[in-house]
């Protein structure tokens, strides 16, 4: 039975090559752009459209494939004022209801949107954000259909410095002997000089992209600690 790097054998030399193996095959697979936008946010310029889209998103992708999200995306969107304004989605609450379920059938979803919508619009946005950066996840999770762990992917996809806690980064970390998700991304952001959202962006996508995504890391891993054989490979 092949062994499991524990946290003490995971040198951090290893696991920065680990990571730049896993960030290369990405950027060759066309993810390059991706990860530029994760890398480019910042909360500082998040605008009222942002954390409306934002929110959206994430709540659409809850249990959803992101090409399935993706595709569905615009058509959403514009029957959302194109996430112009809080008070012009609040105000047309009605219609932009009717519309969003003609395209997507999940009142729970379209209404939590609705109710993010009001309540962005009667806080304002300034007061609501300025408690968000006070309190990022306690705050985001009031807008509704954000659980404990979607609340992680929103604040990434808002340039908050965390990670989500998804099914694919909690079996790395557990692989590479790290406590949790955050020790492993901020492990590897410590080593490789990534932010933390640009870490799990990119060991994200190559988990999505590679089935055997946690025996490929390992063996990255091995192949870059000293006295270990063998070289990375990024087939399956």
């Amino acid at each position: 039975m092949t062994s499991t790097p524990s946290e003490t054998d995971t040198c951090p030399p290893a696991l920065r090559s680990a990571y730049a193996t896993a960030k290369r095959a990405v950027i060759e697979a066309g993810y390059g752009p991706e990860i530029d936008w994760q890398r480019s946010l910042n909360f500082k310029d998040v605008t009222e459209s942002d954390l409306l889209r934002e929110h959206a998103w994430v709540v659409l992708s809850c249990g959803m494939r992101e090409s399935v999200v993706r595709r569905k995306f615009p058509a959403i969107s514009g029957c959302f004022e194109n996430w112009e304004s809080a008070e012009m989605i609040a105000t047309r609450a009605c219609l932009c209801r009717q519309r969003a379920l003609a395209h997507f059938n999940h009142p729970g979803k379209i209404d939590a949107m609705i109710r993010a919508a009001e309540t962005i619009a009667s806080e304002g946005f300034g007061r609501l954000k300025a408690l968000i950066a006070r309190s990022p996840l306690r705050e985001l999770r009031r807008l509704g259909y954000i659980g404990p762990v979607t609340v992680y992917h929103l604040a990434k996809n808002l340039g908050l410095p965390v990670c989500k806690p998804d099914r694919h980064l909690v079996r790395l970390a557990e692989a590479v002997g790290r406590g949790d998700v955050q020790a492993l991304c901020a492990d590897v952001s410590d080593q490789s000089g990534d932010p933390i959202p640009v870490v799990d962006i990119v060991l994200w996508r190559f988990a999505t992209l590679y089935p055997s995504y946690v025996e490929l890391f390992t063996r990255y891993l091995s192949a870059s600690t000293p006295g270990q054989e063998g070289s990375p490979t990024t087939r399956t």
